[in-house]
């Protein structure tokens, strides 16, 4: 019964892909021909350096590694502090952190444009990777806050009368403790940030261009061949981060014994 829910699971998550995978190999897809006209000029057109869609990847890739990186360095302390405090008004700082994501975004947006225009950072990578922060760093403190909850604190304590340091005791006790919560913020922040599409069109101004928008520019104008190669593309960092946070995890690759 598990082999077949699981395989049931599999397929309904794959399912959707399907159109786009085809899509992304075909010429031409009409009614009421069951496939498309089997091509692939539509990924050797994405592929070239002249589409932009190799330095669009790289762009999107920096910015979510960088902003996943500035997420940790605030949201893991953030994150301990709130899972080993026990302080009033708890829940409030909890809804003030999911804030960001109860509010549409384009109010977001708009809001952050007017006052990064002001600092001078739209247009910028720099301004992206920060705007990015405000969908991402909610995640990273959330997560991190239920990892430490369920940390003990004197295991530090003991560490330290026995005579280790303060950075000995970052990299032998805590980081060890905390590593695959540390792993599962990171996935999840990745994540959110490489599927930012109004932030960044926002902040970036048209300059910085990543995947998301060219997804969205190929679809609104009418490609879904190269919409459906982009997409393709899109899904590959998401895959490799999971494969790393199985990994990380488990300590074995997914489908190993």
């Amino acid at each position: 019964m598990r082999p077949v829910l699981t395989a049931a699971l599999v397929l309904g998550l794959l399912a959707p892909l399907v159109p786009l995978a085809l899509w992304s190999v075909g010429r031409g897809w009409f009614y009421p021909a069951l496939l498309p006209d089997f091509t692939l000029a539509p990924w050797e057109q994405v592929l070239s350096a002249r589409s932009g869609v190799p330095a669009a990847l790289a762009a999107s890739a920096g910015i979510a590694a960088a902003a996943v990186a500035l997420a940790l360095v605030l949201g893991v302390p953030a994150g301990r502090a709130l899972g080993l405090t026990r302080i009033r008004g708890r829940a409030l700082i909890e809804l003030a952190l999911l804030a960001p994501a109860l509010v549409p975004g384009l109010a977001v947006a708009l809001g952050l444009h007017g006052i990064f225009l002001r600092l001078g950072l739209t247009g910028t990578a720099a301004g992206v990777v920060l705007a990015h922060l405000v969908p991402v760093l909610p995640y990273v403190v959330l997560v991190m806050a239920g990892v430490f909850a369920g940390f003990d604190p004197r295991l530090e304590d003991q560490a330290r009368s026995l005579g280790a340091s303060p950075l000995q005791v970052a990299l032998h006790v805590t980081l060890p403790a905390i590593w695959p919560g540390l792993l599962a913020a990171a996935f999840f922040g990745f994540l959110v940030s490489w599927s930012q599409y109004i932030l960044t069109l926002s902040i970036g101004s048209g300059r910085v261009v990543t995947l998301p928008l060219l997804l969205y520019a190929q679809a609104s104008a009418g490609r879904s061949d190269l919409a459906g190669a982009v997409a393709m593309i899109g899904l590959l960092p998401g895959l490799a981060a999971m494969l790393v946070l199985h990994r990380g995890l488990t300590g074995r690759a997914p489908g190993a014994a």
